[in-house]
Formats: C-alpha cells, structure tokens, sequence
C-alpha cells in the first residue's frame, strides 16, 4: 500500500516539475495570467513558471504577416472601382504593454482581421469618394500613403504596425475600361499620325535642301564654266591677235598686201561651215560686190585693232 501511494506521490511531482518549465518558440511571445489576470511574458527559450497557478493565456507571433484584401469604392463621378490590395503588419515592438494590447484588445484573431481590414478598407474609401474616376490609376502611391497616415496611430494602439500595402490590381466596370483602352488607342493614333506628319516634314525639307544644294552647285558650276570658256575665247582671240600682228609685219616687211590674210581667213571660214555644217544651209554671197564688201570689213577690222594696239 505504501508503495503505491509513493508511486501516486512521484507521480505528482513529475507532473508539477514538468509543468513548471515552458518552451516559447523562436519569433512568438508567451502572455502569462494567474487566474484570469495578467501578470507577465515569456520571451522565446525555456522559461520556468509557477505550477498549476500561472497560466500560458496566448502565444503571440511577432513575425510579419499579411493578409489579402478585394473590395470596392466609388469616385466623386460616380465610376466603380475595385481593387485588390495586399496588407504586409506586424507586432509593433516586444515591448510588454505592446503585448498586453495585442493580447487583449481583441477576443480572438478573427476580429482583430475584420477590424483591420475594415479600416483599411475604409481609409480607401474616403480618399477615393474625393477623386474623379480618370485621377485613381495615377493616384497608387498617394492612396497608399494616406492610408499609412491614417492607420499608424490607430494600429499603434492595437498593439500592431502596418508596414506595407500594395494595390496589386485597381479595374473599373467593362465600360469604362472599353472606354479607357478607345482613349488610349485614339492618343495613340494621334500621336502615330503626328509623329508621321513630323517624319514627312523632316523628309520634305531634307528633299528641298538638297535640291536647293543641288541648283547651287550647278550654278556655281556654270559660272566656272562659263567663266573658263570666256577665258578660253579671250586666249583665243589673243592668239589669234598675236599670229594675224606677226603675219602682217611679215607681209609688210615683203612689201606685199596685208589684205590677203583676211581674204585667207574669209576662205577658212567658208570651208570650215562646209567642214562642219552637219547638213545645215549656209547662204553666202559670192558675188564681186559682196566679196569688195567683205574685204573691206576686214581690213577696217584689222586697222581699228592695229591702231587700239599702238595706243
């Protein structure tokens, strides 16, 4: 009999020894009451508490968790807009009223959810009901730090820091966004077509640049030309001028007429337009009387130059 009580008594022991020693993992908080009532936390390790008096109310994560969200708001203009958002909270810090709040603040976690994501979704709301329905697609970053400045004193007395959200996907109804694309492709045609205008200018201007580049150069290219080809004439002349003096103070020197060169050069000329007519007809007086004429001419020529010589 003895034994068996000793047995009993052990047994006790063992239970009251073990139940002593508490294990909070890594990244979670133990919140510890004594009947009912608050009394300290655990921190992650092995920790020793009072047998069968003190009690684990909670085990709190501190980690980062988040949590989905798809709701619906309404801009100044009427539009509907829905969004799906992503909430990224944690703890505030391991302080032990911050735990005393996110302990009991709340009956479970399912209503701490349910406040917080109706806050959030609230704060959206407000901020969009001022906005015109084309201003939310640029507005993401606006709405999201609106929303962190009107929930960080609320969270911070729950106990929780809202660290991050995201607006993953904002639509609206299938007419506005039929609409929206037939904006965005019309902008897009315009500036296709302004775009083709401006390459068409660019090419047109290009083209009458180089044409003008084109006529200057061949104008400057006809009057070198043209000035060589008066320089030639002019050698030509000079040439001539030098041959027809030398031959004449020849001829002089010989006492003979001077008048044959001229008759000499008249003939020439006659058979070169033979030469070179190329078919075309040539009317040419043959007769005494023109032929007088034409010496004449000639030989007042040669005296006119002669005397410009000598002056």
């Amino acid at each position: 009999m003895a034994n068996i009580f000793s047995l009993i008594f052990l047994f006790i022991v063992l239970i009251v020894v073990f139940s002593s020693f508490v294990t909070v993992k890594q990244g979670t908080i133990a919140v510890v009451t004594v009947f009912g009532k608050y009394r300290r936390i655990l921190f992650p390790g092995l920790n020793f508490k009072l047998p069968l008096v003190e009690q684990i109310y909670s085990r709190i994560s501190i980690q980062n968790r988040s949590v989905e969200l798809e709701f619906q708001a309404v801009t100044v203009d009427q539009a509907n807009v829905y969004f799906k958002a992503m909430i990224l909270y944690s703890v505030f810090d391991q302080s032990e009223e911050t735990i005393k709040n996110v302990a009991f603040k709340f009956v479970d976690e399912r209503n701490l959810m349910q406040a917080l994501i109706r806050t959030v979704e609230g704060s959206i709301r407000a901020f969009v009901a001022t906005k015109r329905q084309a201003d939310v697609l640029i507005l993401r970053r606006d709405i999201v730090e609106h929303v962190k400045e009107q929930l960080d004193q609320i969270l911070e007395g729950w106990g929780y820091h809202l660290q991050d959200l995201q607006l993953n996907d904002i639509t609206f109804d299938d007419v506005i966004m039929k609409s929206m694309s037939q904006v965005v492709a019309s902008n897009n045609l315009k500036a296709a077509a302004e775009n083709e205008g401006q390459a068409l200018l660019i090419t047109k201007t290009k083209g009458a640049e180089a044409e003008g580049n084109a006529i200057k150069i061949a104008a400057e290219a006809e009057r070198q030309a043209a000035q060589l080809r008066g320089q030639g004439i002019a050698l030509f002349r000079e040439e001539v001028a030098k041959g027809m003096s030398v031959a004449a103070k020849e001829m002089n020197d010989a006492n003979m007429d001077t008048s044959v060169i001229l008759f000499t050069m008249w003939t020439e000329a006659i058979k070169n337009f033979a030469e070179y007519s190329k078919g075309n007809v040539i009317f040419l007086d043959g007769s005494t009387d023109s032929m007088k004429r034409t010496m004449q001419e000639l030989m007042s020529m040669n005296l006119l130059n002669m005397d410009q010589k000598k002056a």
